[in-house]
C-alpha cells in the first residue's frame, strides 16, 4: 500500500497555513520537524490535568505526572532498544548530551589522549571536544571527507591506535545528508579500545534505531527533530560507562544525601538529571514516539527517499546549480548553491513565495570551508512533504533566479 501523505498531513495543523499569500511549503525539517496534533494534545493535557513536579510527591497529581514521566523513559528505551531505562538520560537536546559526555567522560581522559571527529560534524560535535582539549591536553583530530561528502574510511582506519580514547561522529550529516557507516566505525574503534559517541540528531526521525545492534557507547538525539517539542533530548549511554562517570551538574534530584561533610549521588539515571526536568517536553517526546510507532515507517522512509531522488534530479538538471553532498547513501537533505547568487538572498525570495528552507553554513563551517563556499540552500524533507511541494520549490527557485539575475 502506498504511503498516504494526504492523510498524514491532516495530523500537522501548521502545514495548512498560508505564508506571504502562498500555501506553506515547509522544507526545513533538518532544523526542526513539525509537531502532530497528538503531541500538542499530550502537552496540553499535562498542563491542564497533571501539572506537578515529579518524584517524591505526596499527592495524586505528582504521582500521575511521575508515572507519565517514567513511562516516557521506558518508551524511549524501547524505541531505541536500550538494555535498560537506566541508560536513558534526559537532556535539553543533542548539544547538551555531547557536552555532558565531554565533561563527565572526557574529564577522565589524560593529556595526550586522542579524540577523532569527522570533517562534516555539526559545531556541537566539534566545540565541546576543543574545549576539552584546552582544559586537559587531549588532541582533537579530523577524519577526512571526500568531495562527494563521504567519510574516508581508509584514512579513519589509519588514524586508529591505542591512544584514541573516543571517536565522535554524526550518524547523518546535517549539511550534506550523508549517512555514515557508523556500525563499521564503532567496531573498528572498539577494536583499539576507543569509545564511540554517535550524534543521531539527523538520523533518529528517518529509520528505526537499535543501539544494542550498533554497539555504540553513547548515542544522542533531540526531541524536536523527532516530531516532539524543543528543549528535550536524550543521551543513551552504556550502563557500566555511565556508572563510572561523575555527575555533570549538581543540585536537586541527582543527590542521595547532602551534608556539609559531603554528598552522595543518586543512582542512574537520576545522577545526571539535576534540577526540575522538562516534564512536559518528556511527555511530548513520548507522544511523538507513539505517533511514529503507529506509522508504516518503511513506507515513510521510501516516500522521503522518493522526494530526495526527484529533487536531486531536478537540481542537477539546472544550469548554474551545484548540489553539495553527493554521497550514494543519503537521507532526505538536499543542499545546493546557485552560481553568482548568495544563498541568503535565495532563501528570502523563496520565503516570499511560501517556501521555507534553511540557508547558510548550517553550523558546519569546516565542511563549508572544504567546499570553498560560505553556505548552501538546504531543502530537507519529511514524510509529510509531497511531490507537489518539490514542484513548488523549483518553480519558486526559477522565479527567484529571474529576479536576481
Amino acid at each position: 500500500m502506498a504511503f498516504d501523505v494526504v492523510k498524514v498531513r491532516e495530523d500537522f495543523p501548521i502545514l495548512a497555513q498560508q505564508v506571504n499569500g502562498h500555501p506553506l511549503v515547509y522544507l526545513d525539517n533538518a532544523a526542526t520537524t513539525q509537531k502532530p496534533r497528538q503531541v500538542i494534545d499530550a502537552i496540553s493535557h499535562y498542563y491542564l490535568h497533571d501539572n506537578s513536579n515529579v518524584h517524591r510527591g505526596a499527592h495524586t497529581i505528582s504521582d500521575r505526572a511521575t508515572a507519565h514521566f517514567e513511562h516516557a523513559r521506558k518508551n524511549v528505551a524501547q524505541f531505541i532498544n536500550a538494555a535498560s531505562t537506566r541508560e536513558i538520560i534526559w537532556t535539553r537536546g543533542t548539544t547538551e548530551g555531547i557536552n555532558l559526555v565531554a565533561n563527565s567522560f572526557g574529564g577522565q581522559l589524560k593529556a595526550g589522549a586522542r579524540v577523532l571527529v569527522s570533517a562534516m560534524e555539526h559545531h556541537s560535535n566539534i566545540v565541546p571536544w576543543q574545549m576539552l582539549a584546552e582544559r586537559q591536553g587531549v588532541t582533537v583530530e579530523v577524519i577526512p571527507v571526500d568531495e562527494a561528502g563521504v567519510l574516508n574510511l581508509d584514512a579513519f582506519h589509519d588514524m586508529l591506535d591505542e591512544n584514541v580514547a573516543l571517536v565522535a561522529v554524526n550518524h547523518v550529516s546535517n549539511a550534506l545528508g550523508s549517512v555514515n557507516p557508523v556500525k563499521e566505525i564503532i567496531q573498528a574503534s572498539q577494536a583499539v579500545g576507543a569509545k564511540t559517541l554517535i550524534d543521531g540528531a539527523q538520523a533518529i526521525a528517518h529509520w528505526p534505531l537499535d543501539v544494542q545492534s550498533l554497539g555504540c557507547d553513547f548515542y544522542v538525539f533531540s526531541g524536536h527533530k523527532l516530531f516532539g517539542p524543543t528543549g528535550i533530548g536524550v543521551l543513551y549511554g552504556k550502563e557500566a560507562l555511565l556508572e563510572a562517570m561523575p555527575p555533570y551538574q549538581g543540585g536537586g534530584e541527582m543527590i542521595e544525601t547532602v551534608s556539609f561533610a559531603g554528598t552522595t549521588y543518586n543512582q542512574l539515571p537520576f545522577k545526571f538529571e539535576a534540577g526540575t526536568p522538562d516534564i512536559a517536553g518528556v511527555i511530548g517526546l513520548s507522544a511523538a514516539i507513539d505517533y511514529l510507532n503507529a506509522l508504516d515507517r518503511p513506507a515513510a522512509e521510501q516516500h522521503e527517499q522518493s522526494l530526495l531522488a526527484v529533487a536531486t534530479e531536478r537540481a542537477e538538471s539546472l544550469d548554474g546549480v551545484t548540489v553539495i553532498g553527493r554521497s550514494p547513501v543519503k537521507t532526505a537533505i538536499l543542499g545546493f548553491v546557485v552560481a553568482g547568487i548568495h544563498s541568503s538572498d535565495l532563501g528570502m525570495l523563496l520565503d516570499q513565495q511560501g517556501v521555507a528552507v534553511r540557508t547558510g553554513h548550517h553550523c558546519a563551517q569546516p565542511i563549508m570551508e572544504q567546499y570553498k563556499i560560505s553556505g548552501t540552500v538546504r531543502a530537507s524533507f519529511s514524510f509529510y512533504n509531497t511531490h507537489e511541494e518539490i514542484d513548488r520549490l523549483f518553480s519558486a527557485l526559477a522565479s527567484a533566479r529571474k529576479l536576481l539575475s
